[in-house]
């Protein structure tokens, strides 16, 4: 069975076995350890899956069904950036944030935008920076807080840039921005050498890349730099893993950012085919 509401489990806060159905932990006091029933599947499904090859698939598959719903676009490319380019339109069905989207109610595209991609060079490129940054980030927070600091940095990104009216936007460089933005505060944080050099060398790489962008056609700076403000507060509100194991609260907060990603691309696709 999924859940497990009786006999003995590994308490999310101090890991010591105590009672699935205890009201609080015997050893540490943590009020319902158990989760009612869920805190030993959501742990052990956050240690044996990889987050970062999860995006990759989830990245790769979204963008080949936006050019399959629309190959005559994709054939027609209008420059080198532009090179097996979705279409408007399927990207918009398959959940493009947006100041538009945003205006028809469409509150969820902003973290099924993430998964998006504009053409080959852009999702080629964030895969290289995602599955560069996730592993870091996932080794110095843990893998459910991972989860956590990835969605919600693209979705603060996304957020900006929709109230700051730009109308169409998609990928996962607000996200990729977030990564960065928690490294820089696991660097604050830490202190001392290692922590300044840290921050030295991840603050001046999301510093060239935010200038970069400038020069770029079609890059949404405003959600580049929301993303780093949502994954730079994001580090500091959750734990280090050298501080603190994970625990209750941080699978269920990767379990809702999971969980309404895709009840997200549910309801594009919801709205697009059937609605």
């Amino acid at each position: 069975m999924f859940r497990k509401t009786s006999g003995s489990i590994l308490c999310p806060t101090c890991g010591r076995l105590t009672n699935a159905n205890a009201p609080v932990c015997l050893v540490c006091g943590r009020r319902n350890p158990g989760m009612w029933g869920f805190a030993g599947p959501l742990g052990r499904l956050f240690r044996r899956r990889s987050f970062t090859d999860v995006v990759t698939v989830v990245c790769i598959v979204l963008y080949v069904a936006s050019l399959v719903v629309d190959p005559r676009a994709a054939l027609s490319p209008r420059g080198i950036f532009d090179a097996f380019s979705p279409g408007v339109e399927a990207l918009f069905n398959l959940g493009a944030a947006g100041s538009i989207p945003w205006s028809l109610g469409r509150w969820w595209t902003v973290v099924t935008a993430i998964y998006l991609h504009g053409g080959l060079l852009h999702i080629i490129f964030n895969i290289l920076w995602i599955r560069q940054l996730g592993p870091a980030v996932e080794e110095i927070y843990g893998p459910s807080r991972l989860v956590s600091i990835f969605t919600v940095a693209g979705a603060v990104g996304f957020v900006a840039s929709n109230v700051l009216g730009h109308p169409f936007t998609i990928g996962a460089s607000g996200s990729i921005f977030g990564l960065l933005g928690a490294i820089v505060a696991f660097g604050q944080k830490r202190g001392g050498t290692f922590g300044s050099m840290i921050l030295r060398q991840y603050g001046q790489w999301a510093l060239i890349l935010f200038i970069f962008g400038f020069f770029m056609p079609g890059v949404n700076n405003v959600a580049h730099a929301g993303g780093f403000v949502g994954g730079f507060a994001m580090g500091f509100v959750l734990s280090l893993a050298e501080v603190r194991a994970e625990r209750g609260v941080d699978y269920l907060l990767a379990a809702v950012c999971i969980g309404v990603t895709v009840i997200g691309f549910a309801l594009s696709i919801w709205s697009a085919f059937v609605g």
